[in-house]
């Protein structure tokens, strides 16, 4: 009798390991984008209440710049320029702040596309392929991003996102409308860390001395 209590006991014991087991949720793969906003530091993200940036555009000896300031928990923006200041939540955008917000959408993108990456709707991002990135003319892995045509300020524009085996991202082609054509091409230069938070700081095109680029870069948590 004690035998058959003592056998009863361990088939429950392992029984109980098993359905344990079982209730162990396994762990989703990254998708691309996702390993890509990773390797920039996407999961501090979430900490972050504030985002201060300049965002500058220089050709030869003229100069364009604007300032950001940005509480992404609430997604009130401030838009700094050297005539005026405008102050919105991007939950109302109406006909006074709309200029302002086609600005912020542009040079946040720029800032944050590892990020948008995984935050834009409405988009299609293709399977990696390994191909010679258009300006270091070296092997990287490619995906293409594609916005549909519905939507947003610039609807089916796409972009070719070049990256290394760290998911760093070092050069793209944009192409509005999702025409074969390069509309423009650069590299992603001078990254820095800001709390665990890496961006690029510098775009430059493969000829001339055109160079966007952001300073002044404040990231709160």
């Amino acid at each position: 009798m004690k035998n058959f209590i003592y056998i009863t006991l361990i088939a429950l014991l392992i029984t109980a390991c098993k359905d344990n087991t079982k209730s162990i949720p396994e762990e989703k793969p990254l998708t691309i984008a996702e390993k890509i906003a990773h390797a920039h530091g996407f999961e501090n993200w979430k900490n972050v209440n504030e985002i201060d940036f300049t965002f500058n555009v220089d050709t030869d000896s003229t100069h364009f710049e604007r300032r950001w300031v940005w509480k992404p928990k609430t997604n009130h923006v401030i838009a700094i320029s050297a005539t005026d200041t405008i102050s919105y939540n991007r939950s109302a955008v109406d006909s006074i702040s709309m200029k302002a917000d086609r600005g912020f959408i542009n040079d946040k993108f720029w800032l944050l596309i590892p990020f948008q990456l995984v935050w834009d709707s409405g988009t299609t991002i293709s399977e990696p392929v390994i191909t010679e990135a258009p300006i270091s003319k070296t092997a990287l892995n490619k995906i293409t991003l594609t916005y549909s045509n519905e939507g947003g300020y610039t609807p089916s524009d796409a972009y070719d996102i070049f990256y290394d085996d760290d998911y760093r991202i070092q050069e793209w082609i944009f192409r509005k409308g999702n025409q074969e054509k390069p509309s423009m091409m650069t590299t992603f230069e001078d990254y820095q860390d800001f709390n665990g938070i890496t961006l690029a700081l510098s775009h430059k095109k493969p000829e001339g001395s055109w160079n966007l680029n952001f300073t002044n870069i404040k990231i709160s948590k």
